[in-house]
């Protein structure tokens, strides 16, 4: 007896289940949200064996019909966001409602879509506020003075979310484009991800100067040491040029390529010359005089190993001595205005 009224037991279990699930999946009349949902499956389902307009014409009915369907659904039995006076019901929609909108394609989930995403769903929590009764019965009214605050209160609080949102998404792209405005201008920033936040130097900067050192080592080693001199002479030309070169390529995917110059500064060593070679940021800064990157180098003249004897140097000065450099291998950073030309 007692494996019957057991299985009579679990009979009643599966058939309260069975009753639970007739309930949400038949609708009760065929004016209902289930039948909404449904008829946007169908048309989901005849999009993908269609083409063309006809296509696009089924699944954009089939999108308003999963809107006003979820919209329907949960609104009656409405839960809300804790301490909010917004359903989680209008979260859903309005979620719907921004990718319908806005990322209607291959791409459904956008920055504009996410920022969109709080703004709407408090608008759709509003409308109802503004209609009396249900279904064709409904007439338009005044909401209440303590609705009306209710409402700007939160359409004021969505709005400012989405503003907040968008920010985020703007200072993102700003750092894709411009990644050397990382290094004074978002250092601890809550709206720069902590990847991007350990910058402490341009690394484009580094980069320029890496890219540009064996270019100038190339135009003066083992150079007659009075071409080498005279290529330092004109040193601001020669490695402006070579620098626009370096920016042009290295930096082709960066808006920022236009915000960087290279410069050189040349002063006399002994026996030879100190070749400072300097990337210099031109964009936004915190500091108002910016910074800039160096790179040193050491040119030094070098007897070959054609002169022998000190009678025969003066004559073959010109002739057997060639130019060697030497760079660092690492760039300095530095704060403020680059050093004046001499």
């Amino acid at each position: 007896m007692q494996i019957i009224r057991d299985a009579f037991g679990l009979f009643g279990i599966v058939e309260s289940v069975y009753e639970r699930i007739k309930k949400i999946l038949i609708p009760p009349r065929a004016y209902s949200w289930q039948t909404l949902i449904y008829l946007s499956i169908f048309s989901w389902l005849m999009s993908s064996l269609s083409l063309g307009f006809v296509k696009d014409l089924i699944a954009f009915c089939g999108w308003l019909f999963l809107i006003f369907g979820t919209a329907w659904y949960t609104t009656d039995n409405p839960l809300y966001v804790p301490g909010t006076n917004l359903p989680v019901g209008a979260l859903i929609t309005g979620f719907l409602v921004s990718v319908f909108a806005f990322g209607y394609g291959e791409n459904v989930l956008t920055s504009r879509t996410i920022v969109l995403w709080p703004t709407i769903s408090a608008i759709i929590t509003a409308i109802p506020e503004f209609f009396e009764g249900s279904g064709i019965d409904a007439k338009t009214q005044i909401p209440k003075i303590e609705d009306r605050q209710k409402m700007i209160i939160l359409v004021g609080s969505c709005m400012v979310i989405s503003c907040w949102l968008q920010f985020y998404f703007v200072t993102e792209n700003w750092l894709k484009e411009y990644p050397s405005l990382i290094v004074d201008n978002y250092q601890g920033s809550a709206f720069v991800t902590k990847t991007v936040s350990t910058e402490k130097i341009p690394k484009n900067g580094v980069l320029i100067l890496d890219k540009l050192t064996p270019k100038v080592e190339e135009q003066i080693r083992d150079k007659p040491w009075s071409e080498a001199e005279q290529w330092l002479l004109n040193a601001g030309q020669n490695v402006g040029n070579l620098g626009k070169q370096v920016i042009q390529r290295e930096l082709a995917e960066y808006d920022e390529r236009f915000l960087w110059r290279v410069e050189p500064r040349v002063s006399n060593a002994k026996n030879g010359y100190k070749l400072d070679l300097l990337s210099i940021w031109g964009g936004p800064s915190s500091n108002p005089r910016g910074y800039y990157l160096v790179k040193s180098c050491r040119v030094d003249p070098v007897l070959t190993s054609g002169s022998t004897s000190s009678q025969t140097v003066n004559k073959t000065e010109n002739r057997n001595t060639i130019a060697e450099i030497d760079c660092d291998t690492k760039s300095s950073f530095f704060a403020g205005s680059p050093p004046p030309q001499q």
